[in-house]
Parts: structure tokens; C-alpha cells; sequence
């Protein structure tokens, strides 16, 4: 099964998902609000409306203090269709580890893994904390790319039984806590801890501790088998207002419809960067201070880092930020959300990050 799956992902065009399992949403939900009276510019929706299109989305919303201002699908999606999320399923590990924080069954993000991972015992890995899968610090090796089958990465990902391969076989270059470096393997951990500290599948936990209390709709998750363990770092599949209904979440400060969902001070913590990069907290990327141009790795290394025109227009802004530029801009001063999820954008003109927050909220 490994080898058919790298040999397709060393074909296909676009990535598949083969074994996929149903993560149910709300049920009788409650449809967000559409703006009675604009508070943004027409024109500002207009055009960040017309960018978000000419880069291939599926999807654009803009959401201001509790309303709709704009709800736009493009190339035959509609509010049902289920998206694939790659990276932007990182930020969900977090609001899940937050859940399970004010259910207690984790008792702090400076526990180590080794109490859930327990085969780490005594070993260096037992310095790996939860915080650390959240802010890319296990000391993992960094996230990269190879076309050998036997290479680390590929198994890590892409083999039936990956989570034997994350516990006993990827490889700790750094001490826990020295260094970001951005790893899918540092992610898919995840899914791991929550299933051995809940009892409960991944799936499960993110269906009815996540989605389902903040009314959201559900979809499905990669799966490494049936049966298996899920894929926590990328490949959920789920409409476009689940990932807006987590970001009103995270503006709300962990609290729906009157109950707190996410620790006191969580969201917080998720906002703040570490010393190693000043631009990535718990799952979610940091908008200032501005740099013209910022990567998923590490500060100091080549990789391809995404474009910046400008400073973003407001301080406070974070966002969401997955592979083929998916988005969800969030900024709590404004009560304001801004989402592009869909395909990758054309390679011309280049994709530029700070557009679609800045024309809205140049719009206000």
C-alpha cells in the first residue's frame, strides 16, 4: 500500500485521499448571519472579491462582528463543498489540543509526550512538550523533499502505519525547544496525543469537541488505514465555514454561544511567537513585525517564502496559512475575518499576502 501510494503521489497532479474517515458536523445548524447594511466599502469587497477569483479559489467570506459581508464560491463550489485543507488543518491541532486542555485530559502545554507517547520514556524525546507539535519545536527534522521511497519523510506520510514510523523512526536533529522547524511530522503528532490522552479517534474528538459545538459543518480526514490513526498535520476535507466558524472561535476568545470551549488566555498564547521565529505562535502565523517576504521554514533557510507587498494594515492581525495560499485572516481589533481557500494560485502575477486584509480593511 505504501509503494502505490508514493508511486500515485509521484503522479498525480493534485493529491488523493484513499482511505477517508466521516468527521460529522452540527446537525439542525444555525446559517451566519448576511450583513443588513454594509459596514465595508462596496467597492473594497469588489475588489478583494475579484483577487480572490483571479487566483483560483473555491471560496471568499468576509466576516465583520457576528454578520456576512461577503460569501462568494467560484469553479462550481458551493457552501457544502469539501475543500482539502493541507496545512490550514495546523491550526486545528491547536484549537484541539485547547480543548482537550479545558477538558483536562492534557494538563498543560509544557507536558512532556512522553506521558501519552509512552514508548519515549527515558529517552531524549521525552523532552519533546505539547506546546512544542503546536510551535513547530520538537526538534524533529525539518519538513523537506525526496524521491527516494525508503526516505523518512516519505514514510512518515504516506505509509499505512505511519504512526509507528513517527514514534520509532523520525529522526531528533535538535534538542526540543531550540529551534522551528516547520515538519508535517511534528503535526501528525497530534492526532496521536489526542487519541492515547482522550480514548477517543481523532475523528471523533474533532467532530464532537470541536466542530459540533461551535455549529460548524463536518466533512472527512485522511486516515494512514482503516481503522488507523488520522492525519493531523494536513488533509482534513471541509467547507470553507468551518475554517471561518473556527476563526470567529479563536476572535471570541475560545467562547460559543456563551461557553468556553478553549482555556482562558489560550488564544493568547496561541498569538505569541516564540524567540526562534518571530512570525509563527501555536498553529497560526504572526502578521507583524512586517517582512517583505516569509516562509513555512525556518527564518534562515531557502525555501520559497510567500510575498508581502506591503504591512499589514492592522497590528493585530494572524492568520491561518496552508499550502496553494489558503487563508483565513483574523483581526480581533475589527472583529474582522477575511478567507481564500481553493487551488493554487497562477504563478503570474505572483501571489501577494497582504491584498485581500488590506483592501478590506482599507475599506472599513
Amino acid at each position: 500500500m505504501y509503494l502505490q501510494r508514493f508511486q500515485a503521489a509521484a503522479n498525480a497532479p493534485q493529491e488523493t485521499y484513499d482511505t477517508l474517515e466521516p468527521v460529522p458536523g452540527a446537525a439542525g445548524r444555525t446559517l451566519i448571519p448576511a450583513a443588513a447594511s454594509a459596514t465595508i466599502d462596496p467597492a473594497a469587497l469588489d475588489a478583494a472579491e475579484a483577487y480572490a477569483q483571479q487566483s483560483n479559489a473555491k471560496a471568499f467570506m468576509v466576516w465583520r462582528d457576528g454578520v456576512l459581508e461577503r460569501e462568494t464560491y467560484f469553479a462550481g463550489a458551493t457552501r457544502p463543498t469539501l475543500l482539502a485543507s493541507k496545512s490550514l488543518a495546523k491550526p486545528l491541532t491547536a484549537v484541539a489540543v485547547g480543548r482537550a486542555l479545558e477538558l483536562g485530559v492534557i494538563k498543560s502545554l509544557d507536558q512532556s509526550l512522553a506521558d501519552f507517547i509512552t514508548e519515549w520514556k527515558g529517552t531524549p524525546k521525552a523532552d519533546i512538550l505539547v506546546r512544542h507539535t503546536l510551535d513547530m519545536r520538537t526538534g524533529f527534522l525539518p519538513q523537506g523533499f525526496s524521491t527516494d521511497p525508503a526516505n523518512v519523510l516519505n514514510r512518515a506520510y504516506l505509509h499505512p502505519r505511519h504512526d509507528d514510523i513517527l514514534i520509532n523512526d523520525y529522526p531528533l536533529v535538535n534538542p526540543p525547544g531550540s529551534r522551528y522547524d516547520y515538519a508535517n511530522a511534528t503535526s501528525e503528532l497530534v492526532a496521536l496525543v489526542i487519541e492515547r490522552a482522550t480514548g477517543r479517534r481523532y475523528a471523533e474528538f474533532i467532530s464532537e469537541e470541536v466542530l459540533r459545538p461551535i455549529d460548524a459543518p463536518g466533512g472527512q480526514i485522511w486516515v494512514d488505514r482503516p481503522g488507523g490513526l488520522a492525519h493531523s498535520g494536513c488533509c482534513i476535507l471541509l467547507p470553507a465555514e468551518s475554517w471561518l466558524r473556527l476563526a470567529i472561535l479563536l476572535i471570541d476568545d475560545g467562547v460559543h454561544a456563551g461557553k468556553r470551549l478553549l482555556p482562558k488566555g489560550y488564544v493568547g498564547e496561541m498569538r505569541t511567537p516564540t524567540e526562534q521565529n518571530p512570525h509563527y505562535g501555536l498553529g497560526v502565523y504572526i502578521g507583524a513585525p512586517y517582512a517583505e517576504r516569509r516562509g513555512w521554514a525556518a527564518p534562515d533557510t531557502p525555501w520559497p517564502k510567500i510575498l508581502h507587498s506591503e504591512p499589514y494594515a492592522a497590528d493585530d492581525l494572524y492568520l491561518f496559512c496552508g499550502n496553494s495560499n489558503q487563508v483565513v485572516y483574523i483581526v480581533p481589533s475589527k472583529r474582522l475575518i477575511v478567507l481564500r481557500v481553493g487551488d493554487n494560485p497562477p504563478k503570474s502575477p505572483e501571489w501577494d499576502n497582504s491584498v485581500l486584509p488590506n483592501l478590506i480593511l482599507k475599506g472599513l
